[in-house]
């Protein structure tokens, strides 16, 4: 296991059949001098064959670039030209895409720095300046054509199932902002996945069209790498995709035994997030999806049956090992006829971890225009910030370009009184 914000990394064997198909770089280097240029471009020409790029700038011209286009595969950067290297390396974690293999060089020579780059971190290799052929062939080389496995294992990207405790409380369009929140306010690389073939409407709830990867993908789980993740997906704006289909309500989808378990290992390797729309029924399919997650929100009305259900779905997620708490979230609080927030919360035996107020016709509107509300609706937006901060390491969130809104109760008392007086 690797640190929390940790850069994440994952051995690659040469023969996936991805490797050679997909149209993302081999291998960029961000360097600080013509020295270190020179013994790189020597060395690495024998281990990458397509053409690569050097860059000057270092780590922070890294985070930079990262921060606007795809990630290459393999990733060098210089962190002799900052103060706080362990910090930007955090920085430059939640930039990459999670499958990165990370390579870093620099001027500290000391042994707990280097423990703490490459196992604290997550970093393949780190190598001390001044850099020499020999060293960068022996031990760079070899991790970038995939020859030398991580001596840890990594478990990439966070998945973070939503389920409503009952149909219609509004779960699909928590997971569809929540999706947008992570993957276009935040720029971190996230998918949002809707395993319901015949009825799912988060694809519909963002104006996408679904497309037959994901059936193709849960069928035959061997089709499933990081290039066919790719192609299935469907790109929305910024760095959001959605992974959706739509069969025909005849159609009985034959889902593998391991479907789940071979999805989420590849979606893991390619993204920061992945936010999954996950009905609770019995369908094999689902409970594989909500066994495996890291961390899961139910998502309940104030209403008895609400309750009810919450209360039984999470007396069943705490029989299964999971490292996080299962999240609650009470939506739609003081709609007409349900149960005050002290009957819920006398029912519950404590308090929910996140209250939404009922904004029906707004947020009616938006699923309707496939807008998600939480671009236009400024109390609906902070709660879903809160949301975010509680199911990600707040690094995740805090050290990305666009800083957190603070929470502030004053302040979101009026906005929650004036939505209320247009809902």
């Amino acid at each position: 296991m690797v640190a929390d914000g940790a850069l994440p990394g994952l051995p690659r064997d040469p023969d996936e059949p991805w490797a050679a198909g997909s149209d993302r770089v081999a291998l960029m280097a961000f360097v600080n001098e013509a020295a270190t240029e020179a013994v790189l471009r020597d060395s690495l020409s024998d281990a990458t064959p397509d053409a690569f790029e050097i860059l000057r700038g270092g780590i922070r011209a890294a985070i930079a670039a990262m921060q606007k286009q795809s990630t290459p595969r393999n990733l060098i950067v210089d962190i002799s030209d900052v103060d706080e290297p362990l910090s930007a390396l955090r920085d430059l974690s939640q930039v990459v895409e999670p499958d990165v293999k990370v390579l870093v060089v620099g001027e500290f020579t000391d042994v707990d720095f280097y423990r703490e780059v490459t196992r604290g971190m997550g970093a393949r290799e780190y190598l001390a300046k001044p850099l020499t052929r020999d060293i960068v062939v022996r031990l760079f080389n070899p991790i970038i054509v995939g020859q030398q496995t991580a001596a840890q294992e990594v478990t990439g990207g966070r998945v973070i199932t939503i389920t409503g405790a009952r149909g219609g409380v509004g779960a699909t369009t928590i997971a569809v902002n929540l999706a947008w929140h992570f993957g276009v306010a935040r720029n971190r690389h996230t998918v949002l996945l809707d395993p319901d073939l015949h009825t799912g409407s988060a694809a519909l709830f963002v104006d996408s069209a679904p497309g037959p990867g994901l059936r193709a993908a849960l069928e035959i789980p061997d089709r499933i790498d990081d290039l066919f993740v790719e192609r299935a997906s469907v790109t929305l704006k910024g760095r959001m995709q959605v992974l959706a289909g739509q069969e025909a309500l005849t159609d009985r989808p034959a889902c593998a035994p391991d479907a789940a378990p071979r999805l989420l290992a590849a979606l893991r390797r390619r993204y920061n997030f992945i936010v999954a729309d996950v009905p609770f029924q019995p369908v094999p399919l689902y409970r594989d999806l909500l066994d495996l997650a890291t961390q899961r929100v139910i998502v309940f009305e104030p209403t008895l049956a609400g309750v009810r259900d919450t209360l039984r779905l999470r007396a069943l997620y705490s029989a299964v090992s999971q490292s996080e708490r299962t999240v609650l979230l009470l939506n739609r609080d003081g709609m007409p006829g349900g149960l005050t927030r002290a009957q819920v919360e006398d029912a519950l035996e404590g308090r929910p971890d996140l209250v939404i107020p009922d904004l029906p016709k707004r947020l009616a509107e938006a699923a309707n225009m496939g807008d998600p509300a939480v671009r236009h609706r400024s109390f609906f937006r902070l709660r879903v910030n809160d949301l975010a901060r509680l199911v990600a390491f707040n690094r995740l969130l805090d050290s990305g370009t666009a800083a957190a809104t603070p929470f502030k109760r004053t302040a979101d008392r009026k906005l929650a009184w004036q939505f209320w007086k247009k809902a």
